[in-house]
């Protein structure tokens, strides 16, 4: 992952760089916004802003947007004033970082933005089947297709054939293309000239050729728009791309990995993504089976993450009890890995005792896995009935706006505030997800922040 610090180098921002660079971050400091805008501008790319809350993030935000430059922003600070903080986040910082720093929070905040730092772990037959294609064609030239439900590693997979293809010694650069509005996509792949449009003040390189030489993986490709997708199918073509407001063609040498959640032949058949364009990206697909299709891998994907988040937030590393096991290999993790790994870094927090209990293990709203505290003497048929029974009550008289609205924002909560996760879950597009929570905001609705785990009425900024 690649941060960019923002602001004077203070004692206290120091450490949090340093605590940044012990979890694996790259780090570049600039003490002003204008530097920060040129260095992206000038394809010094990066992950995540960490910005001073002191300076002006909301004109870094505007200098940055004017760019069509598409980075995400926290903000720090040092003496904890709470309105600081909250005009950081409706400038626009996506969470705020108290300094001195806490281990966890700048780890939570890291491992949201990026997946660095993420080996492929897999012990069940039907994923090993996946690694093992995967090895045979990393260190080809073709592109690859990596399909499969969200939260089943699909980027883990990306980074891990880029490892072990021949470009490995070059770069890797990430674009999630539902997160990034299409007005944005465009200059944030390809770059723009200077005078291209209203705010752009000069020259900036895009993702193709930061990526030059190296992979270039495109996140969620179902959800670029038609137009795009036109450009991309050339850039692919020909190995050449048009900045935008260029005049000659830019050469690139990278190779593409695509991802998606969704059935792009269905996709196809709905005249909502190219034929032509799914030919270029599917030479091979690799689809990574769901975490209830691979139950082997449970058990070791949940002891990695312990040993991860127990070194990351510098606690004991506990073992997991075997009532723990048991409750972890019974539950369905619809969040597939990405659901896990929460549940672990929770887990890890919530844990007393010499071991981690199956009680430490639990659900973003507190709750226990399924299972966990049923009747000794309900078996499962009881189980499902409570279950059911509970849930048609809870909807019984509320209208099917009211519905809607408890489902969207109850799965934002599972998801911890993450839009682009709980826009996968709930099967429509991030747009739809963000239109609905700022309906919800503009009715006094308090919306999860995204990245956190604090429920805030941000309002539209915060979705």
């Amino acid at each position: 992952m690649r941060l960019l610090v923002v602001g004077r180098l203070s004692g206290q921002l120091a450490a949090a760089v340093k605590m940044a660079m012990a979890h694996g971050a790259k780090v570049q400091h600039v003490e002003r916004t204008d530097q920060a805008t040129e260095q992206l501008r000038r394809g010094q790319g990066a992950d995540l802003l960490m910005v001073d809350y002191n300076l002006d993030i909301s004109g870094l935000i505007a200098a940055n947007d004017a760019e069509r430059i598409f980075v995400p922003v926290v903000a720090c600070g040092v003496d904890n004033d709470a309105d600081k903080a909250a005009a950081a986040i409706r400038a626009g910082a996506k969470e705020f970082i108290p300094l001195p720093p806490e281990a966890d929070l700048i780890a939570a905040v890291l491992s949201a933005v990026a997946d660095d730092e993420r080996p492929m772990i897999s012990a069940d037959p039907s994923m090993q089947a996946v690694v093992k294609l995967a090895d045979q064609v990393a260190r080809s030239e073709a592109s690859i297709l990596i399909t499969g439900e969200s939260g089943v590693g699909k980027e883990v997979m990306a980074r891990y054939l880029h490892v072990n293809s021949k470009r490995s010694d070059r770069p890797f650069i990430s674009v999630n293309c539902a997160a990034i509005p299409d007005n944005l996509l465009e200059s944030e792949l390809f770059g723009h000239e200077k005078g291209a449009f209203t705010g752009a003040v000069a020259r900036r390189i895009g993702k193709f050729e930061e990526a030059d030489g190296g992979t270039l993986l495109l996140d969620e490709i179902s959800e670029m728009d038609a137009r795009l997708q036109a450009k991309l199918l050339r850039a692919i073509q020909e190995r050449v791309i048009d900045r935008v407001g260029g005049t000659k063609p830019v050469p690139v040498n990278i190779r593409i990995i695509a991802t998606s959640n969704r059935d792009l032949s269905k996709a196809v058949a709905e005249g909502v993504f190219r034929e032509d364009l799914l030919y270029r990206l599917n030479v091979v697909n690799l689809r990574l089976p769901s975490l209830r299709e691979r139950p082997g891998d449970v058990a070791v994907l949940a002891d990695h993450f312990v040993k991860k988040y127990a070194a990351a937030n510098g606690v004991p590393t506990r073992p997991l009890s075997a009532d723990a096991r048991r409750a972890l290999a019974a539950h369905r993790w619809p969040g597939n890995v990405r659901e896990l790994e929460n549940a672990m870094h929770r887990a890890v927090l919530l844990a007393v005792g010499p071991e981690i209990d199956a009680e430490a293990i639990r659900l973003p709203d507190g709750q226990p896995l399924s299972g966990v505290v049923a009747q000794a003497d309900s078996g499962p048929a009881a189980r499902a009935a409570q279950t059911a029974d509970a849930v048609s009550r809870a909807y019984v008289g509320q209208t099917v706006a009211q519905m809607e609205k408890t489902l969207i924002l109850d799965t934002l909560t599972h998801c911890l505030g993450n839009r682009t996760h709980a826009a996968n879950i709930l099967g429509i597009s991030i747009r739809t997800l963000r239109n609905k929570l700022n309906e919800y905001a503009d009715e006094g609705t308090a919306i999860m922040a995204p990245q956190n785990g604090v429920a805030a009425n941000y309002g539209a900024s915060a979705a």
